[in-house]
């Protein structure tokens, strides 16, 4: 039988936990690597859940999660970016990457193991592959939201460090116009979740929704295998 409401919270705890916690320690790996400890003196570099777990964004993923796609954060993992080896810029581009990386080997990493159970003669209950199926899910969709390029997301980040590469004024211009926009981040994403209730315009939705189905396609290619 299929997941009961009490399993499905069930599995989506479980998945929360690991998506959070994967995609925060990821970001205090990368930028331990890159030359910065803040995060490992700060106990972050660990993959203790409750370290790095954001009561804001951990509520709504519970929430985004039982109405569709699982989207919220976890607590900002602290990196100093003039420590940072390849340059400020670079290097939270290559932090902040780490995160939504990290998500989908851990999607791809679960759905071989959901392929594997398919191919082995064995009776696997249909409520694992459920389970299973919802917590690629989070982690799917946690990339997908993170990958958004808005300011305090990880896709903010990695769109600065990719333009600090290009050596052209236009690119200097659209940098500083987006330092000026940063500061304004938490107000913008709460203007964009918002938006639904007031003007019925999903504009959040509209932006991830293709993010998402790119990375599902890549985990499906492995489920189809």
């Amino acid at each position: 039988m299929y997941l009961s409401p009490l399993g499905r919270l069930v599995a989506i705890a479980i998945g929360l936990l690991m998506a959070i916690t994967i995609h925060e320690f990821s970001h205090a790996l990368v930028a331990y690597r890159l030359g910065d400890p803040t995060a490992k003196r700060m106990g972050r570099l660990s993959l203790n859940p409750l370290v790095h777990l954001d009561p804001l964004g951990t509520l709504m993923m519970v929430i985004t999660a039982l109405t569709g796609i699982g989207i919220g954060w976890g607590k900002p993992t602290p990196v100093s970016p003039w420590n940072l080896r390849p340059g400020r810029r670079l290097g939270m581009g290559l932090v902040a990457a780490g995160g939504p990386i990290s998500n989908v080997l851990l999607a791809l990493a679960l759905a071989v193991v959901v392929r594997v159970l398919f191919v082995l003669p064995l009776a696997v209950p249909a409520a694992v592959v459920s389970a299973l199926g919802i917590i690629i899910g989070l982690n799917v969709g946690l990339a997908a939201f993170n990958l958004l390029p808005l300011p305090m997301l990880d896709g903010f980040h990695i769109l600065m460090g990719i333009i600090s590469g290009i050596r052209a004024r236009w690119a200097y211009d659209l940098s500083y116009q987006l330092e000026r926009v940063e500061p304004h981040g938490p107000m913008i994403l709460l203007v964009l979740i918002l938006l639904p209730r007031v003007l019925r315009v999903d504009i959040l939705g509209l932006l991830i929704t293709p993010i998402y189905d790119v990375l599902s396609r890549l985990v499906g290619l492995v489920l189809s295998v």
